[in-house]
């Protein structure tokens, strides 16, 4: 058996949240729910800026694959992460917190001070409007330069799912590393799936997209906006035609209205679980990461999608882009009995 159910690749962030009006992204010249990439002089700025506005959760250790992964260990998934960070406050807050929660690390016991690891550790504000979207502006940092060195091909080779962040795209050595994983996971008949991550990396980094997903992938993560601006659909049902060529198996997430999984055989409608949104923060991240655990532990894709779908509304009905250990406990007894 694999020793490891997921192996995820992405950015390591330290995440936080504020809470802000529309007139707020209006005035900062902001394209609302969006992630957009910052340098360090604007992110500072944005910073002053909001240090007046209510933080809405503490900080974090994310990134979009950092919190699937984290996700589905907290259902109970053992699970490997490649990610880059520096040697400064914020890399030993983000490796302390990835071990809290049982996600082993590349180097997270052995990082090596050297010059490959100088630089400022990627950082993320997310800014949440009262309608509850989201809207990232990202400081990559040393995660800019994440690279095939940061992988650890024996754990790839030993897992049951390779993960791919789709945000790496924006990094030409991150994406050769996802390439390089994916091509190992498929000369070692271990599964691979991908994230589309934001309609802004579809818009302007769709061919890139393409290269990481390469012939085919076993398994694609999508919301509705995503999936008809990456195969220049019209329809759900388009994009859910278009994702075939590009996707054994996909999963279309349509906020409210629940998703739209393809299997493989058969399409499935997911039904939402209804809750008041409060914060779209990690919803996506949650919904990849709940499926990849059910589906790594026997369930079909229509009880995955119903796990994903229960957990991701529980995210958006509270701030931050994780849930609690417990809450985890408790929508795995009531979907998954």
């Amino acid at each position: 058996m694999s020793k490891y159910h997921i192996y995820g690749i992405g950015a390591a962030l330290v995440d936080t949240e504020i809470e802000v009006s529309n007139d707020d992204l209006k005035n900062l010249n902001i394209d609302k729910g969006l992630m957009t990439l910052v340098d360090e002089v604007r992110q500072k700025e944005l910073g002053e800026y909001l240090s007046g506005h209510l933080t809405a959760s503490k900080r974090a250790s994310g990134g979009s694959g950092a919190n699937s992964i984290i996700g589905a260990n907290y259902f109970g998934a053992n699970n490997f992460y490649s990610c880059k960070v520096s040697d400064d406050s914020n890399g030993d807050f983000y490796l302390k917190d990835m071990a809290n929660a049982g996600v082993t690390c590349n180097k997270n016991d052995q990082r090596i001070s050297s010059e490959s690891n100088k630089g400022v550790t990627g950082k993320c504000l997310v800014l949440i409007t009262p309608d509850a979207e989201r809207t990232m502006l990202t400081h990559l940092g040393i995660s800019a330069t994440l690279s095939e060195n940061e992988l650890d091909l024996s754990a790839a080779k030993n897992s049951q799912y390779v993960y791919l962040e789709g945000y790496l795209v924006t990094s030409p050595t991150a994406k050769a590393a996802a390439i390089k994983l994916r091509e190992t996971a498929e000369a070692n008949n271990v599964k691979t799936a991908i994230s589309l991550s934001d309609p802004g990396m579809v818009e302007f980094f769709g061919t890139g997209l393409k290269e990481m997903i390469g012939n085919k992938v076993d398994l694609l993560f999508c919301n509705e906006h995503e999936g008809m601006g990456f195969v220049g659909a019209k329809t759900v049902q388009e994009a859910a035609e278009g994702l075939k060529q590009y996707a054994r198996a996909f999963a279309i997430t349509l906020g409210s209205k629940g998703a739209f999984v393809f299997d493989g055989n058969k399409f499935h409608n997911i039904a939402p679980h209804p809750v008041k949104a409060i914060d779209s923060n990690g919803a996506g991240d949650m919904f990849a990461g709940a499926f990849l655990y059910a589906i790594t532990h026997g369930h079909d894709y229509a009880r995955a999608g119903q796990l994903a779908s229960r957990a991701s509304a529980e995210v958006v009905s509270d701030f931050g882009p994780r849930l609690r250990p417990e809450q985890h406990k408790q929508i795995l007894k009531s979907v998954l009995g």
